[in-house]
C-alpha cells in the first residue's frame, strides 16, 4: 500500500515509524514532513491545511490510504475531502472533532450525557465571564479559549488580578485568535493527570497504554504551558480498577453520545483526565494522537498499526487483536531557548546520525529540518528522545542518557520526567 501521513512533528514522526514496520506499508509519504521524518518517509511540500493540493496529490500518487494527525486539518475537514475523492482515511470526520475544536461543545456534550467534568459556565462576553468569576471568588479558577490554540489555550489563573487578565487576552487581545470568541470558566480540580489514547470505529473502543504528559516549561511544574515537555508509559496512577471505572462512565458513554448527536467518532480518540477525590473526570478531549504521548505509546505496540488503522476505518475494530509490551516507555522533549515564548530557529543539532537517531534510544523530530546532510532546529519542540526498559527509572536513564549526547544552542529540557 501506498499511505500519505499529514502532519509535520514528533507524532507524526513516531506514527511513520511504526506504520513503516507493517508488511504491507509498500511507500510513505508525509506532508509537510521534517527534517527527520525525511530519513523515514518521502516529504512532500505541502501545508497540512491545504485540503485541495492535498488530495490532488493523493490522487496523482494512487495513495492507498491517508493518515490525518493533527487537530487542525482534522477539524477543517480533510478526512471528509479525501473520503469524498474516493481516498480512505483514517480519523474522525469535521462533524466529530468538534469534540476537540469546540470546548463548549465538549464540555456541553459531557453535561447533556452524564459524563463526569469539572463544573463550568460558557461565556461570549468578556464583562460577564469576569463579573461570574468576581461573584464566584474561588481560586485557583481554570479559563479556557473555546478554539484550537495549539494545546496552549488553558490558563490557571491563580487570583482574581490573574483570572481577569486571562479573560482579557483570550476574549480581548485575541491572543489564540478566533478560537477566543468563546471562552469556558471551568471549576479547578487536582489529582494526578492521565492520557488515554483510544481506537474507536464509532462501535467498539480499543484504549491503548496509558500515559502521563508533563505540560509545565520548567521543572517541578513551574513556567508556561506547553504542548507537552515529556512522557511516560504507564501511567503509574492509573491501575487496573480505575480503567474499568474509566471504560464505564467515560470511554463507552462518549462514544455513544457522539453517536446519538449524530457525529460517529472514528479514528484515534484522546481522553485527558484528572483523577480526583471523586473519582475520574475529564479535563479535555482530543481528535487525535496526542504529542508527545504517542512517542511513548506506540513503541509498546506489538501489533501492526496499518491494521489496526484499516479495521478502524472498515468499522472492524471488534475483530481486531492489538497487543502491547509490558515494557515502560519514557520520552523527553528538547526544546527551543524561549519556547513555548519567543525562540530561534535554524540553529544546528550536532550528535545525531545521518539518519536523526541516536544510540540507546529513538529520537523523533518535531521541529526540525534537513540540509546538507546537517540537522538544524526549525520549531519550539525541536525532539523527543524515546527509550524503553523494562522499568520506568531504566527507560528514563537512557532516554536522558542519550539527551546528554545531543547539543543545540539554547536547548532545554526537564530534568524531573517521570519523577
Amino acid at each position: 500500500m501506498k499511505l500519505l501521513v499529514i502532519g509535520g512533528g514528533g507524532r507524526e514522526h513516531a506514527i511513520i515509524r511504526k506504520l513503516s514496520e507493517s508488511p504491507k506499508a509498500e511507500k510513505i509519504y508525509c506532508a509537510p514532513g521534517n527534517g527527520g521524518i525525511s530519513c523515514d518517509a518521502q516529504c512532500v511540500p505541502i501545508d497540512a491545511m491545504d485540503k485541495e493540493a492535498m488530495v490532488a496529490f493523493a490522487k496523482a500518487h494512487h495513495i492507498d490510504f491517508a493518515v490525518v494527525a493533527p487537530d487542525d486539518p482534522l477539524a477543517a475537514g480533510m478526512v471528509d475531502a479525501m473520503e469524498e475523492a474516493g481516498i480512505p482515511a483514517f480519523g474522525p470526520t469535521a462533524a466529530a472533532a468538534v469534540i476537540e475544536s469546540s470546548k463548549v461543545f465538549s464540555k456541553n456534550l459531557m453535561k447533556r450525557y452524564g459524563i463526569p467534568t469539572a463544573g463550568y459556565e460558557v461565556f461570549e462576553d468578556s464583562g460577564a465571564a469576569i463579573a461570574y468569576i468576581e461573584k464566584n471568588n474561588t481560586f485557583p479558577v481554570v479559563v479556557k479559549a473555546d478554539g484550537l490554540a495549539l494545546g496552549k489555550g488553558v490558563i490557571i489563573a491563580e487570583d482574581l488580578q490573574a483570572a481577569k487578565s486571562a479573560v482579557q487576552s483570550i476574549m480581548e487581545d485575541k491572543i489564540f485568535g478566533q478560537s477566543g470568541n468563546k471562552i469556558v470558566v471551568e471549576e479547578f480540580i487536582t489529582g494526578p493527570e492521565v492520557s488515554v489514547l483510544a481506537f474507536t470505529d464509532g462501535k467498539t473502543l480499543k484504549p491503548m497504554v496509558s500515559s502521563k504528559d508533563h505540560k509545565r516549561a520548567l521543572d517541578n511544574d513551574k513556567g508556561l504551558n506547553t504542548g507537552g515537555m515529556g512522557t511516560v508509559s504507564p501511567n503509574p496512577y492509573y491501575t487496573d480498577e480505575i480503567a474499568r471505572e474509566c471504560m464505564e462512565t467515560i470511554f463507552l458513554p462518549t462514544v455513544a453520545a457522539m453517536n446519538k448527536e449524530g457525529r460517529p467518532f472514528k479514528g484515534c480518540l484522546y481522553f485527558g483526565l484528572m483523577l480526583t477525590e471523586s473519582g475520574p473526570k475529564v479535563i479535555e478531549y482530543n481528535c487525535r494522537f496526542g504529542d508527545p504521548e504517542t512517542q511513548v505509546v506506540l513503541p509498546r505496540l506489538k501489533s501492526d498499526l496499518l491494521e489496526i488503522m484499516l479495521a478502524v476505518r472498515n468499522e472492524r475494530l471488534a475483530e481486531t487483536d492489538i497487543v502491547w509490551s509490558n515494557e515502560a516507555a519514557a520520552c523527553v522533549v528538547m526544546a527551543s531557548g524561549g519556547y513555548p515564548a519567543k525562540y530561534e530557529k535554524g540553529l544546528e543539532i550536532t550528535g545525531l546520525d545521518e539518519n536523526g537517531q541516536t544510540g540507546g534510544a529513538t529520537v523523533y523530530h518535531a521541529g526540525t529540518k534537513k540540509e546538507n546532510g546537517k540537522f538544524y532546529t526549525s520549531g519550539g519542540r525541536v525532539l523527543g528522545v524515546t527509550a524503553t526498559d523494562a522499568t520506568l527509572e531504566g527507560a528514563l536513564k537512557k532516554a536522558y542518557s542519550a539527551v546528554s549526547g545531543i547539543h543545540f544552542e539554547g536547548a532545554h529540557y526537564r530534568t524531573d520526567i517521570g519523577k
